[in-house]
């Protein structure tokens, strides 16, 4: 079973029982591993609330992790969402995935909830269940110099020990599993942390071949501007995009009530750069390494959170929006949504939190005191205690991200139809409609688009079931990864083959949220963008035409096969 160790570990946190199962080969076929595998694992469990012990929590690889495949570092954290209650998955890198891979173990499943708080350590001969009674209310820095950094460590600040219902689980200390809240759900489970050391081989079908399929992929990143460019991501990481989004007049400012933020430039990718001096990091076999660290070891924030912490609440001060990120990996808690979550609050008080005020209510948020215990809800639910439900800038409850989709037509139907909520990286139409890969469209128009977000949907499926990083796509496709597979597992897959099971993912997590109660009335955004327009000026960007949004929904459904 090349690509595969063939062993997972199931591990009942109520019994203290721990299980070694083989892995299942049929799911493998159908959904390759990863985000797939663990989706297919959840089974009618999907229907438990999140707190309950019958909740699995699934931490899968795929079948190119731990392989000379370029970017193949990554896994996915699997359950549902206490945010939006949707099916929800997480793919985050760090070296979690290669470790317990190379502990012998494609997944672990874990349910039942402990009596008191505890950790997992997994090594090459099974693992075991310890007290973690000494690190609870902890933090991810002071955790740190508590757990021994060998291998890799997923663990959760307070903000999960909290019940914070958009916590993260971080891996390494940096990487966030963060959007959905899977940190609330091991923190239901009272599980503080899991370590993993794995130095086992990982043997592949034709090691010849790989390394004429890696050579492959390698040469179409090195040749992409995107990815290996100027100013591509391997330079500045992703927060090149701040200077690109904000010349598209497409930066969500002051809770999406504008579209362009005169000051972004004073926190761009070559600001932070000349700033903290950055150096090259990333996930385990990435020769991007997208992940900055500034010469003193800061953290630099993704672009997401710089967006958010900067022009969604109105704050220019970079060494303000650095700061928040890391008290957001500290208490482990999505940036996203807590920097969405301010600025919901502000737009509805009328009281735009100062630099020391925002840094201030992120600590109360993770501590649930104050008005945070108020904003630790999320955005959404936070807005309908306010009777404001308008003013929460998400979808199915999951707040947007830093695209504003009245400047991409395709980003606006890709929120409406992801089934973990407001998210770009179910379908990346900014691929196509921004960075103009691999074809440029038409950002201002609805033409086509449908069947390229159900593309779109398909293919990130398979990433992230491959366990593969999405900037590769940039550059590299399935046909690319087809091959790596094929020379992996000695499986034939094709494109088409692949295609197919990424469509069997997305089926699958619609039926599971169908389940829950979701249905085409959740697929649609907030009237905000609808009715208002964003920039003014030299670049106007109008509201979005709901008849025209309507007719591409249609579209989509029709093209999904959906009723």
């Amino acid at each position: 079973m090349h690509g595969y160790t063939g062993k997972c570990l199931k591990i009942d946190l109520s019994t203290g029982k721990i299980c070694v199962t083989n892995t299942p080969e049929g799911l493998c076929a159908d959904y390759l591993g990863g985000r797939g595998l663990g989706v297919g694992l959840m089974g009618d469990r999907i229907t438990h609330t999140c707190e309950s012990p019958e909740m699995p929590l699934i931490f899968s690889t795929g079948p190119l992790v731990g392989t000379d495949v370029p970017t193949s570092g990554r896994m996915s954290v699997v359950s549902r969402s206490p945010l939006t209650g949707t099916v929800t998955d997480s793919s985050v890198g760090g070296r979690f995935g290669t470790e317990l891979k190379r502990a012998g173990f494609d997944l672990i499943e874990i349910t039942g909830s402990a009596d008191e708080w505890v950790m997992l350590e997994i090594d090459g001969s099974g693992a075991i269940v310890a007290s973690a009674a000494g690190l609870a209310g902890m933090n991810i820095a002071e955790l740190g110099g508590q757990i021994s950094s060998e291998g890799s460590v997923a663990a959760i600040g307070r903000a999960g020990e909290n019940g914070v219902l958009y916590s993260s689980i971080m891996i390494d200390g940096r990487y966030a599993a963060g959007r959905g809240g899977l940190g609330a759900v091991m923190g239901a489970k009272k599980l503080k942390a899991i370590r993993v050391r794995g130095d086992r081989p990982i043997p592949v079908a034709d090691p010849d071949g790989l390394a004429q399929a890696r050579e492959d992929i390698m040469r179409l990143l090195r040749a992409s501007p995107a990815v290996f460019g100027e100013f591509g991501i391997a330079e500045f990481g992703t927060a090149a995009l701040v200077d690109l989004i904000h010349a598209r007049r497409m930066e969500p400012t002051d809770n999406f009530r504008r579209t362009y933020f005169p000051e972004a430039t004073r926190y761009s990718g070559y600001q932070i750069q000349m700033r903290y001096r950055t150096e090259k990091t990333g996930c385990a076999g990435c020769p991007i390494l997208c992940k900055k660290m500034g010469s003193r070891g800061e953290v630099i924030p993704e672009f997401e959170s710089v967006s958010h912490f900067g022009a969604l609440n109105g704050c220019p001060d970079l060494l303000t929006i650095v700061e928040a990120n890391r008290i957001c990996n500290d208490f482990g808690l999505d940036a996203i949504s807590a920097a969405a979550t301010i600025a919901c609050y502000a737009e509805i008080s009328g009281i735009r939190p100062t630099p020391p005020e925002l840094l201030n209510m992120l600590i109360d948020i993770g501590n649930r005191q104050g008005v945070g215990l108020a904003l630790s809800e999320g955005s959404f639910r936070y807005a309908c205690s306010m009777g404001r439900p308008d003013l929460s800038m998400s979808v199915k409850g999951l707040e947007l991200p830093a695209y504003d989709p009245r400047g991409a037509y395709g980003m606006a139907l890709a929120y409406a139809t992801s089934n973990r909520g407001g998210c770009h990286t179910r379908a990346y139409p900014v691929g196509c409609e921004i960075l103009r890969k691999p074809v440029a469209v038409d950002r201002f128009t609805f033409e086509g688009k449908a069947r390229m977000i159900k593309i779109s949907e398909d293919i990130n499926a398979v990433a992230d079931s491959l366990s593969t990083c999405r900037f590769t796509f940039l550059a590299a496709g399935l046909e690319e990864y087809s091959r790596a597979l094929y020379a992996v597992t000695g499986r034939d897959y094709d494109v088409r083959s692949l295609m197919n099971i990424g469509e069997r993912i997305w089926n699958l997590e619609r039926k599971m949220n169908a389940a829950n109660g979701f249905t085409r009335a959740d697929d649609d955004l907030p009237e905000r963008f609808f009715t208002e327009e964003g920039s003014l000026g030299s670049v106007r960007i109008p509201p979005v035409d709901r008849s025209n949004f309507l007719r591409a929904l249609d579209n989509y459904y029709r093209i999904r096969g959906y009723e």
